[in-house]
């Protein structure tokens, strides 16, 4: 059996891969990390993740970083819970989709409110009416659902904008791996910015 642990920080890129765990129903421990005490610069912490950043999962004691990285790990490994669509064609509109979560929406709350507003119309206008990002509710999910749901309470973007991802986040919330990671979460407790 594989020995997963994921380092974790409330309400960071780390709850996608926090919700894939609950998604594949696979023991794992979760250790969580602060912020404010500046955990994930500690010497330790840096020695398994140099770059001093979640989430970073230990797959039998190896670190495995980046959202993407570990979200297709766990996706691959696990089969079975059918969160990645087979084929090459199908992975590789999960790869775009995931880069375009990673390097475009992630940065844009640094680049203003005007840049932000502008890439999250591009994710409405690609997300468009369908249930899931692919077919089939898959890890992509996941990511653009963690981004969203803190733009959502940080930005507030106006009422009536981002339908088509307000409706994805309204689906996604009624994921039971979704909600009892956000009970995880809080009980944790969260430490990001407004």
């Amino acid at each position: 059996m594989t020995s997963l642990v994921l380092y974790l920080a409330p309400g960071s890129s780390s709850m996608a891969v926090h919700i894939a765990l609950h998604e594949i129903g696979v023991p794992f421990e979760a250790r969580p990390l602060s912020f404010e005490r500046k955990e994930t610069r500690t010497p330790a912490f840096l020695q398994v993740n140099p770059a001093g950043k979640v989430p970073t999962l230990l797959v039998d004691g190896r670190p495995l970083t980046e959202v993407a990285g570990c979200l297709f790990y766990l996706a691959r490994r696990y089969p079975e819970a059918k969160l990645l669509p087979a084929g090459i064609e199908a992975e590789a509109h999960a790869v775009s989709w995931m880069s375009f979560i990673a390097s475009t929406l992630h940065p844009a709350r640094r680049q203003g409110l005007a840049h932000a507003n502008e890439v999250w119309q591009i994710a409405d206008r690609r997300l468009g009416t369908k249930e899931w990002a692919l077919d089939d509710y898959s890890i992509v999910d996941m990511h653009l659902f963690r981004l969203f749901w803190r733009m959502a309470r940080s930005l507030q973007p106006p009422a009536g904008s981002l339908g088509n991802l307000f409706a994805h986040h309204d689906r996604m919330m009624v994921r039971p791996a979704v909600q009892r990671t956000i009970r995880a979460e809080a009980a944790i407790g969260y430490e990001l910015p407004p």
